[in-house]
């Protein structure tokens, strides 16, 4: 007998077989809570609510409804509503088909909203009641709608509850949710289930997520905040409560009866609710972190209102494309001013800070804010130039520039591609730019942010016109038809011509100095 090293030997699996084994994907999470928790809990619209085996069923219904109208592995779902639970509903049915869910803003201008549906050729559109009028405006359109009422009722009703065949793989489409261009015209973010699932396990291991706790989704849900977090918690057996937009009522009465995980807070809603809880004397049931954006919050509002609500403050910072954490942030205790707003940088997360070359910058250098790790997504829809430019080296480049210091976290500086951040909403100034360059009356417009008490930041517009007697309500005027109205200048200031405008030796604005005018003018 050799004395040489005896080796064990198994038959090989089926590749197939071993990927199926590591695999799991979100529409399976919510059919693996309805049969641990199936009497608990999972949606709430304070009208009615759905227990964990309710949600599942009609979960499999709408599948099975989308999956007759030709819905296939792959293929698009668009969906133009309110806040709502049937938008849970599609999420998961999409998940379960290995179909994309589009969620589409109905904030856009009818212009924005027929690029996000031409862009994604959703086979099926799901349009609430209240979005009917406003999908119809975008003209005719190739997809199937389905209106959410009792078209989308009698649909469910007619179809099995059965559970579709499993056919969604971890690195297929979850979501396209749309982000604001550097063109102008939104892009499409394809959001994939590993990322989705990573996600969550940040809501986990950074955010505290516990299974069984409660999420109240009042933020748009085409927005990442609210849809996929409240993901999350239905894949940890908690309770999501669904809102239509900022109802401070709603909000105040949640809080004072409910136990949150993490209560969402952004500019232009914080005041009205901090005020509405100081007149009511509301005392909290119970809320494990609140906030986001703390950079855009005044510090002795952030204060004030972490300890009306006895939470600390969540100070991360994230984006569509990376989820909300690729920094964790650190914890203000409830009622702290903040010292500084320094972030951690997250677990699943490898972040560099690099300069315009992509060579890293030493600490206390500001530098683009590039990731990788499993939370990122997988790309624009149609759009691979871009792609090209903003995953080279196979990095993210998040477009947003930080300084890191002697103890690691890192501090937020400003963004490499000026972006407006208004209550929440991303507003690239070339979008206002674009529509007012299309009056003929102005020869050049440049738009900057400014600082707002309300919305954190709002876009204010520089203009140079051919004539002299043009009015900026007249310019407004025309803003109104191109874009939605939270992307409209909060102010229009005249400019005696193009040449005013401080210009690099390029040619460029540099709209640093533009915005310099607004500080000079508060000085």
């Amino acid at each position: 007998m050799s004395a040489g090293r005896v080796h064990a030997t198994v038959d090989a699996a089926p590749p197939e077989a071993i990927a199926r084994a590591g695999s799991l994907t979100v529409g399976e999470l919510l059919a693996e809570q309805a049969l641990r928790t199936p009497g608990s809990r999972a949606v709430d619209d304070g009208h009615r609510s759905l227990n964990y085996r309710e949600l599942d069923q009609r979960v499999n219904r709408l599948a099975n409804a989308l999956a007759a109208l030709g819905v296939r592995h792959g293929d698009r779902v668009g969906i133009l509503a309110e806040n709502r639970i049937e938008y849970l509903e599609a999420t998961f049915a999409a998940a379960r088909l290995g179909a994309i869910l589009c969620a589409l803003n109905w904030r856009l201008a009818r212009e924005e909203l027929a690029h996000c549906v031409g862009l994604v050729s959703p086979l099926v559109v799901l349009v609430s009641p209240r979005f009917e009028s406003t999908l119809a405006a975008i003209g005719p359109i190739a997809a199937r709608v389905v209106s959410l009422g009792e078209n989308y009722e009698s649909r469910l009703a007619a179809a099995t509850a059965d559970e579709p065949p499993p056919v969604a793989q971890p690195e297929d489409g979850l979501l396209i949710l749309y982000t604001s261009g550097t063109t102008g015209l939104p892009k499409g973010a394809l959001i994939s289930h590993r990322a989705e699932l990573a996600r969550m396990a940040l809501s986990r291991i950074e955010g505290g997520l516990q299974p069984g706790d409660g999420f109240v989704a009042w933020a748009p849900m085409f927005h990442m905040v609210s849809l996929e977090h409240a993901i999350h918690v239905l894949g940890c057996g908690g309770t999501v409560f669904v809102v239509d937009g900022a109802d401070i009522p709603r909000l105040v009465a949640l809080i004072a009866t409910e136990p949150q995980w993490w209560l969402v807070l952004i500019p232009g809603m914080i005041e009205p609710l901090v005020a509405a809880l100081e007149a009511g004397a509301v005392t909290p049931r119970g809320i494990r972190v609140v906030g986001a954006l703390a950079d855009l919050v005044p510090g002795e509002l952030l204060a004030r209102t972490s300890a009306l609500l006895r939470a600390p403050w969540w100070n991360t910072f994230g984006s569509t494309e990376t989820g909300m954490l690729p920094a964790a942030g650190t914890r203000f205790a409830p009622g702290e001013l903040p010292p500084d707003l320094g972030k951690a940088p997250s677990a699943l997360c490898r972040w560099q800070l690099v300069d315009e070359q992509d060579r890293p910058v030493p600490p206390g250098v500001p530098g683009e804010m590039v990731v990788r790790g499993p939370t990122v997504f997988s790309g624009y829809w149609q759009a691979s130039e871009v792609n090209a430019r903003e995953f080279r080296g196979g990095w993210f480049h998040m477009g947003d520039l930080f300084v890191a210091g002697p103890d690691g976290r890192v501090n937020f500086v400003d963004r490499s591609r000026y972006m407006i951040k208004s209550g929440g909403e991303n507003i690239y100034p070339m979008e206002i730019e674009r529509v007012l360059m299309t009056d003929p009356r102005v020869l050049e417009a440049v738009v900057v942010r400014c600082r707002d008490k309300r919305w954190g930041e709002v876009p204010v517009a520089f203009v140079a016109c051919r004539l002299g007697d043009v009015s900026a309500e007249s310019l407004l005027q025309h803003c109104r038809a191109g874009l939605s109205s939270y992307k409209l200048p909060r102010e229009i200031r005249f400019v005696a011509s193009a040449e005013d405008f401080p210009r690099s030796t390029s040619g460029k604005i540099q709209r640093s100095r533009v915005e310099q005018w607004l500080d000079d003018d508060r000085a």
